[in-house]
């Protein structure tokens, strides 16, 4: 099952398991990339320089996955985008923290925070990004 086919506010563990692998493999692409375009002078560097990608993106899902479906719970209200808005932000948070930046934390929390509730916002009123027009 898809993360979107798993009802909203239950099986919290297998919403964040998704979650947690998806930003897995977008932290190892990302970290794939800044490695090639940063050429590291030595392995160790780039392993560290990988792993340190991967494992603040996975990080970052994990937050999000359990953040949102722990917020429905808690607020009995299952599909309120707004519990997007407090996974996203909890994520940016998270990002603040790790860079030790309280600018850093504020802004990814309103940018991760807007643009889960706008993705939640959209998914329930069927917006598409591609295809063919409506007339």
């Amino acid at each position: 099952m898809g993360y979107w086919e798993l009802e909203e506010g239950n099986n919290c563990v297998e919403k964040t398991w998704i979650t947690t692998k998806i930003a897995t493999a977008l932290g190892l692409v990302g970290s794939a990339y800044h490695i090639v375009l940063y050429q590291p002078e030595t392995t160790l560097e780039a392993l560290t320089r990988a792993t340190a990608g991967t494992v603040t993106m996975a990080s970052l899902g994990a937050i999000f996955g359990m953040a949102t479906c722990i917020s429905a719970q808690v607020r009995e209200a299952p599909d309120d985008p707004l519990n997007y808005f407090i996974g996203g932000c909890s994520s940016g948070v998270f990002l603040g923290a790790r860079t030790h930046s309280a600018i850093t934390g504020v802004t990814a929390c309103i940018g991760l925070g807007s643009l889960a509730m706008f993705t939640k916002i959209g998914k329930m009123e069927g917006w598409k990004i591609s295809g063919e027009p409506k007339l």
